[in-house]
């Protein structure tokens, strides 16, 4: 392990929605700045920023059409850079996101290419359509539709496995790797220390493309393009070329639909790629037959199988996982998991408890320190998402009603996460004195920041959590190991280091749950409560949990 990955907390900001100062509806740099000392309270060593550089938003800024500048509406890079000192004063470094598997059709290169300059139309997956006039492959957009569309007036298509107007790069072109590892040196230049890579593991498409024999989307399509050989060796390449030698630089890669072999490749430290990845294979099991934009109960049984091979497949092999059940691509945790009604605390703290004490780095998205849940809206026209319209459309295409639509587009919408920040119970919760960009959930007076750090009791108990990950090696370094794998309502691990052992116990449902520890549990030995957000004081051999309780016992 490296960069003391098992110590940090990383916090997730998504901009546009954290906090704005100048009244437009968007959030900005300077509401970042001003809020330093609220982060610094709680704890954390790292921000992650969703992306802020020039963009048509199409996809809320992952269609970037300006690497190196920052987007007007969110400020100067003389707010960047100040932002990165302020940071660094409260011993908080910085982590910026990078898409670099497309840019935005406006992008300089882009436009160059539809100018007709060769040197940069390689710069994109550019192909002629097939003898029959049907597009260079059966490939399917990951945001629907198919994954190629007209190149200008010419009888070429380009490749966006993403929007119509993210047009994906060609990393075989060693020029365009080279632009884009200088682009990683100029930030590490002003000062950042850490790098999100979106989408990085379908960066290595083959050079000569096939069309899918498993249908357009499907796995095996998905197989063709997705942690290839292609994809490692560029890491590789990128990270010894950029931010390898740099001391507790830290990186994540957004991987998708990866494996456990391919994570501990991509993590394990002699590979020299990267950090720690996400994958988010815990967070497909409320899909119905895989399928995203549906509503079912979460399988119970496969979110602990999951997270139990996940966590001892990548320690096994070295690797490194990023821990989450949130972000700005994800529906509020709490929401989908839990019962935020009638135990919005015990919810919010048992998921949190169950990821901080795993053996990974930790990340906080916004507002889920403080409870934050899906806003819950009604209308399609109060979501901004493109995937969120374009899968409305499909589920209306496929018969549903407006209502059944409606459905699941409020428990699945990638928007649920992104409404802002609530601060305060004032209009629109203290995020703006403008017109938000997206709508304030309506619980803003009962949930805010103001109030929580006033007298409520998550925002403390995150706290405890991250004080306890900086404090305890166990938590940062110590084996992971199941516990009680069959039990239908309880997720248990316990951790060791050295002679030490953590105990962790979770129950995702309402009522209660009896606990009947193996016979393996050494009960001989004296074990202190660690945390917990129930009654529970003492481990013992048999012993209830109520609803959404948590609770941690460490040996003495």
């Amino acid at each position: 392990m490296t960069n003391d990955l098992g110590k940090k907390v990383i916090y997730q900001i998504y901009p546009k929605s954290f906090n704005d100062t100048d009244g437009d509806g968007l959030g900005d740099l300077r509401g970042i700045i001003e809020k330093l000392d609220y982060l610094e309270k709680l704890g954390i060593d790292m921000i992650w920023m969703n992306p802020f550089y020039p963009s048509p938003q199409n996809d809320n800024g992952y269609d970037i059409s300006d690497y190196t500048a920052i987007d007007p509406r969110f400020g100067s890079m003389a707010d960047f850079e100040e932002l990165a000192r302020e940071g660094k004063k409260r011993g908080i470094d910085l982590m910026l996101d990078m898409p670099l598997n497309h840019t935005s059709t406006e992008h300089e290169w882009f436009q160059k290419a539809l100018a007709g300059d060769p040197y940069y139309q390689d710069f994109y997956y550019i192909r002629p359509a097939k003898e029959d006039g049907s597009l260079p492959t059966n490939w399917a957009s990951k945001f629907g539709g198919p994954a190629w569309a007209p190149f200008g007036d010419t009888n070429q298509y380009y490749m966006h496995l993403y929007d119509v107007t993210q047009a994906d790069l060609n990393w075989h072109n060693p020029k365009v790797r080279e632009a884009l590892f200088d682009i990683v040196r100029f930030w590490i230049d002003k000062g950042v220390r850490g790098i999100r890579f979106d989408v990085m593991n379908v960066i290595g498409k083959s050079e000569v493309l096939k069309d899918s024999t498993g249908g357009p989307g499907s796995t095996q399509e998905k197989r063709l393009y997705t942690d290839t050989e292609n994809s490692h060796t560029w890491i590789q390449e990128m990270a010894q070329s950029t931010f390898n030698d740099i001391e507790g630089f830290v990186t994540v890669g957004e991987m998708s639909s990866t494996t456990i072999e391919d994570g501990v490749r991509y993590t394990n430290p002699e590979e020299e790629k990267l950090s720690m990845i996400f994958s988010f294979h815990h967070l497909k099991v409320d899909y119905k037959d895989g399928e995203k934009w549906s509503k079912v109960a979460f399988d119970f049984q496969s979110l602990k199988d999951i997270l139990n091979d996940w966590q001892k497949g990548m320690s096994d092999g070295n690797g490194w996982n990023a821990l989450f059940w949130n972000n700005h691509d994800q529906p509020r945790a709490n929401s989908r998991f839990g019962d935020t009604e009638n135990y919005p605390f015990e919810t919010t703290t048992m998921l949190a408890q169950t990821i901080h004490m795993m053996r990974g780095t930790p990340y906080i998205f916004e507002g889920e320190e403080i409870g934050m849940t899906n806003p819950d809206f009604d209308d399609i026209n109060d979501y901004n998402d493109i995937e969120t319209f374009n899968n409305y459309q499909i589920l209306l295409d496929k018969g549903l009603s407006k209502e059944e639509a409606m459905d699941i587009i409020k428990f699945k919408s990638r928007d649920t996460s992104r409404t802002p920040m609530q601060w305060d119970d004032s209009e629109n919760a203290g995020f703006t004195t403008g017109t938000p960009w997206l709508k304030v959930a309506d619980n803003y007076k009962d949930i805010n920041v103001a109030k929580e750090l006033e007298n409520g009791k998550i925002f403390p108990y995150y706290q405890k959590l991250i004080a306890l990950r900086h404090k305890l090696p166990i938590i940062q370094d110590g084996a992971y190991h199941e516990l009680l794998p069959d039990h239908p309502e309880v997720l248990a691990y316990y951790r060791t280091y050295g002679d030490q052992i953590l105990y962790v116990f979770s129950h995702f449902y309402p009522g209660t749950s009896q606990v009947d520890l193996p016979e393996s549990v050494d009960l001989t030995r004296d074990y202190e409560k660690l945390l917990g957000n129930g009654q529970i004081e003492q481990m013992t051999a048999s012993f209830e949990l109520g609803p959404y309780e948590t609770v941690a016992f460490l040996s003495k």
